[in-house]
């Protein structure tokens, strides 16, 4: 069980970003600021204060704040090396390896390319969590902007191999669609079926879905459950289009 502290921060209309605290050094750091004022806000209620910024790829939704929290906090900001150029605040550039830090908790840099050229996630193997910013979704993927079915195919396969438990905390509340999706996709899978149940009791309460854990998208996600990067890029395609 970790000892640290997560903290969903809501933003523009479907946007997560995540506040992780470490309380015993009283470290805190940001993944993916895509505005700077409801980060500062939360900090402020939880009596924090921020030093670093972890991005995961370079979309305004997930850099828009870097520059304001840096000016008002002093926080450095850690960013995928491959994105360096459309990144201008990073002051830290980081790849496939590499290892990142909030007080005693290391985090692993995985390179995830596909919805965008240079996307990475951050792995805290010991704690059994992993931060996957657009790659990876409750029960979908992200879209193909800069990348390939086949890169894709390859990140589901690095995500896939995760213990079951790992909590998996993406950027998106895109559940819903998602999951109704997922049940048109594979219409015998029971598991999915019954999940899409549970999806909507938890958006007409208006709860979050996030995180969901690997076990879970073994289950029921379409993309990480595809066989091939054909069927992947298939369902890729369908989902695109897919007005359920």
């Amino acid at each position: 069980m970790t000892t640290l502290r997560i903290v969903r921060v809501p933003a523009f209309q479907d946007n997560y970003i995540w506040l992780v605290h470490d309380p015993v050094l009283a470290e805190t750091i940001v993944v993916d600021p895509g505005a700077a004022d409801p980060v500062l806000a939360a900090l402020a209620e939880q009596g924090w204060q921020l030093s670093a910024i972890w991005n995961t790829h370079w979309h305004p939704d997930h850099t828009g704040g870097n520059a304001a929290l840096k000016a008002a906090t002093g926080c450095t900001v850690v960013a995928p090396a491959a994105e360096a150029a459309k990144i201008p605040t990073a002051d830290r550039l980081v790849g496939e390896g590499d290892t990142v830090a909030i007080g005693a908790h290391a985090a692993t840099v995985l390179e995830v390319p596909a919805h965008t050229a240079g996307h990475i996630a951050f792995h805290f193997a010991e704690e059994a969590l992993v931060f996957v910013g657009d790659t990876l979704f409750v029960m979908g993927c992200g879209r193909l902007f800069e990348g390939t079915a086949e890169q894709m195919f390859a990140a589901m396969r690095r995500f896939e191999a995760l213990p079951g438990e790992t909590q998996v905390y993406c950027a998106h509340e895109y559940t819903l669609g998602n999951a109704r999706y997922a049940v048109a996709a594979e219409p015998d899978n029971a598991a999915t079926a019954a999940r899409l149940a549970a999806v909507e009791r938890l958006r007409t309460a208006g709860e979050a879905t996030v995180p969901t854990t690997i076990a879970e998208e073994r289950a029921t996600n379409p993309f990480l459950r595809a066989s091939s990067a054909e069927i992947l890029a298939e369902r890729r395609a369908a989902k695109d289009a897919f007005a359920g």
